[in-house]
């Protein structure tokens, strides 16, 4: 029945689809105008032009492949199916997401990044939404980020602590609390008295545009090229927020060695060039225990009465890896946590 009416929502399209092909909460179609996909989305019906603007921008600059939003015949971006389901359709490109493991591509991706930073600065000069910030609401600023990751780690503790039969998770959590919840403070110390409110505020004010979820799974590799998909998260806010993400994503796949790190910063700049301010907001991001902030959290929403294996797995990995990453830390940014 859900396929039926994602089908009509198709008809709703200039387009003639030949074939389709299911995937989880999306649709792979091949029509007469190349291959689309047709995906659930969340955007807001306000949000969805700007998006369509900013993407579409970037695709008749012809520098980087992205997945603008296709109109209906109506003149709309977003379609509800007769169950209730908010649909877009996107151009999509044949090929396949980034292999994490391969640092060939891993390169490519960090590089791309920096072009796509930089054709996102570029369109600042030629399209300004006024307000910026009504057009993409901003992130929160970073030092907020971080207390409040801080509250909720001390929640955890507080809420296992009063648990009488504790399982191997939590006390796993409360043995290695006082060592990542030491790093959590220390980064918020060198966090406030560092210029990235400063820098925040300056990235808020002009507007700059960030992916806000540029990740493997949306760097789709090609034949001729690479494309960047899943813009959905787009913001305003401190761009050097994307590069973070894809290298804590990444580095994590390679255990924080020291030159895999170097060769993404490299690949990055050769593009666009880190100011010493983002540099330093980069390195102290890096350096909050988010892997463990990131589990604890999970578990504490989770159902508590059945403990899946993967919740103390991933507790050890990311205080074993708290290690390597500060070492390269050290190395690499020579920040001492």
């Amino acid at each position: 029945m859900r396929e039926e009416y994602e089908l009509e929502v198709l008809e709703q399209y200039h387009i003639e689809v030949k074939g389709t092909r299911r995937i989880r909460g999306a649709f792979f179609c091949d029509t007469n105008e190349g291959t689309m996909l047709l995906k659930e989305t969340r955007i807001s019906g306000r949000r969805a032009p700007l998006l369509y603007e900013v993407l579409s921008r970037i695709e008749k600059r012809g520098n980087i492949k992205v997945d603008t939003p296709v109109f209906t015949k109506d003149g709309k971006l977003l379609v509800t199916s007769g169950e209730g389901t908010v649909y877009m359709l996107k151009k999509w490109y044949p090929g396949r997401e980034c292999d994490i493991r391969q640092e060939g591509e891993v390169l490519r991706a960090a590089g791309l990044l920096g072009s796509l930073h930089r054709e996102l600065d570029a369109l600042l000069s030629e399209w300004r939404p006024v307000p910026p910030e009504e057009a993409f609401p901003p992130g929160r600023d970073p030092v907020d980020e971080i207390l409040r990751h801080n509250r909720e780690l001390k929640k955890v503790r507080s809420f296992i602590r009063a648990r009488t039969a504790k399982n191997e998770f939590e006390y796993l959590y409360l043995e290695s609390f006082e060592k990542m919840f030491g790093m959590a403070e220390k980064v918020l110390g060198k966090m406030q008295a560092s210029g990235c409110m400063k820098l925040y505020r300056q990235s808020v004010d002009q507007g700059r545009m960030i992916h806000g979820d540029y990740n493997y799974h949306n760097v789709i590799m090609l034949k001729d090229g690479i494309a960047v998909t899943g813009f959905e998260n787009m913001r305003t806010d401190i761009q050097v927020n994307d590069l973070y993400y894809f290298i804590r994503k990444a580095m994590e796949k390679h255990h924080w060695k020291q030159k895999a790190g170097q060769k993404l910063l490299e690949a990055y700049e050769e593009e666009r060039a880190l100011a010493p301010e983002e540099k330093e907001y980069l390195g102290l991001s890096l350096a909050y225990p988010e892997k463990f902030w990131k589990t604890a959290g999970s578990y504490y929403r989770s159902n508590k009465a059945w403990l899946p294996e993967k919740y103390v797995e991933k507790l050890r990995m990311a205080v074993r890896q708290a290690e390597e990453k500060n070492h390269f830390l050290e190395e690499v940014f020579s920040l001492k946590i």
